[in-house]
């Protein structure tokens, strides 16, 4: 139901910062949970963070816990990753995801359903 296109994503130094966007179309998307998940080369896709509508509930990863922050602006249809202190094993594809219709909150990957094309992170030492 939901179309999502990421952006944002680049090459930066350690220590350095990186906000992600996704761009979100569709009538469901602001019914539904919204993440950031990532892959990184010859490993599987890992759930980054994920919020809801309203923004009341909110998941983070422990590995990004205090450096990442998730936020969204329903009336422009957005969804963000804010990436500071960002850190080699950061380097991934980050992709944006929504949950299926009706779920509105869920930290479980598989009720994630609907995928943007995903951006490239890559940070060196």
């Amino acid at each position: 139901q939901v179309q999502l296109v990421e952006s944002g994503g680049g090459l930066v130094q350690a220590g350095g910062s990186l906000r992600l966007s996704c761009a979100a179309s569709g009538r469901t998307f602001s019914s539904v949970a919204t993440g950031w998940f990532r892959q990184a080369p010859g490993k599987e896709r890992e759930i980054v963070s994920v919020i809801n509508w309203s923004g009341s509930s909110r998941y983070y990863t422990d590995s990004v816990k205090g450096r990442f922050t998730i936020s969204r602006d329903n009336a422009k249809t957005m969804v963000y990753l804010q990436m500071n202190s960002l850190k080699p094993e950061d380097t991934a594809i980050y992709y944006c995801a929504t949950a299926s219709l009706g779920i509105l909150f869920t930290t479980t990957p598989s009720d994630f359903r609907s995928w943007g094309q995903g951006t490239q992170v890559t940070v060196s030492s």
